[in-house]
């Protein structure tokens, strides 16, 4: 059976989704903890990061780097938070976080925020990709 994100990924659910390649995805998650927060998902189903082919788990995480680039550009914080839980979702992702303290990477922070919030959100790290050159920017 299809995990949520890979519902995600193949357009059966809405995402808002600011890079993709044939190997991995990047989209904002609908209960941030600050605005940018971003998911990069393999393609692959694969539940457990420890499971992760070597080239996949590289390519995973020079897509995270990139997005993380594009994230400190769109919204200026100290530092860009790097977690992977995998409890919520049996599908391997990464949660790139804007950080001004150590506090800002606490999940019991997420929350719902308005459409047009994550819209925003998702735009200017779409931008902030095209500004670093990325040919991988979702429309």
């Amino acid at each position: 059976m299809p995990t949520l994100f890979t519902k995600i990924i193949n357009g059966e659910i809405p995402g808002r989704f600011v890079w993709k390649d044939d190997q991995a995805v990047a989209f904002l998650t609908i209960r941030p903890i600050q605005d940018g927060h971003t998911l990069i998902v393999p393609r692959a189903e694969i539940d457990h990061w420890l499971d992760l082919p070597p080239a996949l788990a590289n390519h995973v995480m020079h897509v995270s780097q990139e997005v993380g680039r594009a994230i400190q550009k769109a919204f200026n914080p100290t530092k860009v938070g790097v977690a992977l839980v995998g409890l919520e979702v049996p599908h391997v992702h990464v949660h790139l976080v804007p950080m001004w303290n150590v506090s800002d990477l606490d999940f019991a922070k997420q929350h719902d925020v308005p459409a047009a919030q994550l819209d925003a959100a998702a735009e200017k790290i779409r931008v902030a990709l095209r500004a670093l050159g990325k040919r991988e920017v979702s429309n």
